[in-house]
């Protein structure tokens, strides 16, 4: 440990883990082993970070929430293992309503990310410069999210979505879409991510004709669930999916228009 680095004597700090000059660890804080905490970053109260964690310069992870409604109550904020957390990226603590923020495994959140208070980030998720998600948002497995994209509070992220840069998202993201323009539509499956990660063609097109009777062929959101749960071969792609769409309380994103 650095002599110049501040950290607290009640701070729990994993064997192999380097804290850098001028970083602050308070004393309510469990790092785990082989982490590296860059100069400058600042882990507060609440923080539970996982090993072989990257905290670059300036980062700040477990701050008190902006929630006006955040009273004091003690709250956490969990950082999953191999998580890289880049430069002046902000990961906020939790208020009542989850008690924590959550990033998961094996996440990228890049330079000057924001993420809110009760978030629950998924596992191998990237976030790309600059994008700020607001409080109780979703983003699930795998989600990729593109530069300068602003997310909606309460709003969800489906696995393996990818949302292109300079979104506004105001709707949920259901699983496996591409989504961009604005106000944000779908804009087909993000097949080369799902290649990427082992999809065969078989199950990306089954992907495909759920979301061309979802978002082509149909307006009417109800209607086209039903016919999708009767016409398009079973898959667990479409269960998630359908279900996903079914339990969307703020709703999905338009189709193509």
């Amino acid at each position: 440990m650095s002599l110049q680095a501040n950290i607290h004597p009640d701070a729990k700090i994993g064997a192999g883990t380097v804290v850098e000059p001028f970083a602050t660890v308070q004393g309510d804080v469990e790092i785990g082993e082989n982490c590296w905490i860059g100069p400058g970053a600042c882990v507060m109260d609440g923080a539970r970070i996982g090993n072989n964690v990257q905290i670059f310069p300036g980062a700040i992870i477990s701050i008190v929430s902006q929630d006006l409604k955040y009273n004091g109550e003690k709250t956490t904020t969990y950082i999953g293992d191999n998580t890289v957390i880049r430069e002046y990226a902000t990961v906020h603590k939790g208020t009542i309503d989850k008690m924590t923020t959550t990033v998961g495994s094996n996440c990228l959140l890049m330079a000057y990310v924001h993420i809110a208070h009760d978030c629950r980030v998924g596992d191998h998720v990237i976030i790309a410069n600059s994008s700020q998600i607001a409080g109780h948002c979703i983003i699930e497995d795998w989600v990729i999210i593109e530069g300068v994209v602003a997310v909606q509070q309460y709003v969800t992220i489906g696995e393996q979505a990818f949302v292109a840069g300079g979104s506004l998202v105001r709707k949920n993201v259901p699983p496996y879409a591409k989504a961009a323009r604005e106000p944000l539509s779908y804009c087909g499956v993000n097949s080369i991510g799902l290649r990427r990660r082992g999809f065969t063609d078989a199950q990306i097109a089954n992907i495909e004709d759920v979301y061309r009777v979802i978002y082509i062929m149909n307006s009417n959101i109800s209607q086209a669930l039903k016919i999708a749960d009767l016409e398009i071969p079973n898959s667990s792609e479409k269960d998630t999916i359908l279900k996903f769409i079914r339990n969307s309380d703020k709703g999905i994103m338009r189709g193509i228009s």
